[in-house]
């Protein structure tokens, strides 16, 4: 099964799967990751290294999901080191949570804006070295700073008192377009 498939084609692929009508079932990323196939109980993925930590994560959620015993076997096109890690943490992670927290750690945050260049078209920019990212676990830090920023909102809508973040805010705003 593959995404260039009409809608009515998918479906009846689906339906003859759960209904096992087929018993194999290839198919691109086109699976999505709502749906339940309680008879799936393989799941091979190729190209492993092409996929986020979380997708890959939610791909082998497809199997296991009845008491037929299920395997999930990870292929790998490269043997760098960081797709060896980035898999070991597909391994061993106990939830997902854990496994998002690894994958930030080996891939960083990636890029967290565009900026529009002078002729007005958006150019891809890398990491913000200005944001200090924290991991997902500190709870406390992201909690104190989410209260501050309501407080001061709250307080100071249009941070008059605050003249130096009111203007990094409108140089950012002027500069880089937040998706």
């Amino acid at each position: 099964m593959h995404g260039r498939l009409k809608s009515k084609e998918k479906e009846k692929v689906r339906q003859d799967f759960l209904k096992n009508k087929i018993n194999i079932l290839v198919s691109t990323s086109v699976i999505e990751v709502g749906i339940d196939y309680p008879n799936a109980s393989v799941m091979m993925i190729e190209g492993a290294e092409r996929f986020g930590l979380a997708q890959l994560y939610q791909f082998r959620g497809r199997v296991g999901r009845s008491e037929h015993q299920s395997y999930c076997f990870v292929f790998s096109e490269t043997s760098s080191v960081k797709t060896k890690e980035r898999l070991q943490a597909l391994l061993t992670a106990k939830n997902s949570f854990e496994l998002a927290e690894k994958d930030l750690e080996i891939r960083g945050p990636g890029e967290l804006y565009s900026s529009i260049n002078k002729s007005g078209s958006v150019q891809q920019s890398g990491y913000l070295s200005f944001f200090k990212i924290a991991r997902l676990t500190d709870y406390s830090i992201i909690q104190n700073a989410k209260n501050w920023a309501i407080k001061i909102i709250n307080q100071d809508p249009e941070l008059e008192n605050f003249p130096k973040l009111k203007e990094k805010i409108k140089k950012i705003q002027r500069t880089i377009c937040l998706e």
